[in-house]
């Protein structure tokens, strides 16, 4: 089997694939936490917010892909592996949520585990892979007001998540 450095492996995956990964990845732990999750108090927040969570992820990883220009039979395997990892994470949370209880301390321990790796993906993601190359483009650098208003709204979106997490 033949093993490369991680610096290699960039050579032959796309940052759009990574980001791609990366979404899979965390898509699949918030669709464990919500299938895991028995209270009704828990899980209607948690639906409307992996629903609209789901709607602009897919919007942005749609929009990196389509900037991408990759072929459309890989175009269709990412949408498909997009669409498909939430529910499957769900139906994993279902399959658990019988082993354990949800008030164990395991069963919370494992929970911020997945929370936290699922956050950790995300900010790492949107500060490398989307935000760094909007905000080092010559055309940003040279606006001071095209970069004073983007941090703005920057700081606007993160306040407005902040807010929305105070519901879920």
């Amino acid at each position: 089997m033949l093993i490369l450095e991680p610096e290699l492996w960039l050579l032959f995956i796309d940052v759009k694939q990574v980001l791609e990964l990366g979404i899979l990845v965390h898509s699949v732990i918030i669709g464990v936490s919500l299938g895991a999750s028995e209270s009704p108090k828990t899980i209607k927040p948690l639906v409307a917010a992996l629903t609209f969570h789901q709607l602009f992820e897919g919007m942005g990883l749609g929009g990196c892909i389509s900037e991408a220009r990759f072929k459309v039979k890989k175009t269709a395997i990412m949408a498909i592996f997009f669409s498909l990892t939430a529910p499957v994470g769900i139906a994993i949370g279902f399959g658990v949520s019988t082993v354990y209880s949800e008030t164990s301390p395991t069963a919370l321990i494992v929970e911020g585990i997945f929370n936290s790796a699922a956050a950790g993906i995300l900010i790492y993601m949107a500060l490398v892979d989307l935000l760094a190359a909007d905000f080092m483009s010559t055309r940003m650098q040279d606006s001071p007001k095209l970069l004073i208003g983007a941090n703005v709204f920057l700081l606007l979106g993160a306040g407005c998540m902040s807010l929305l997490a105070e519901w879920a």
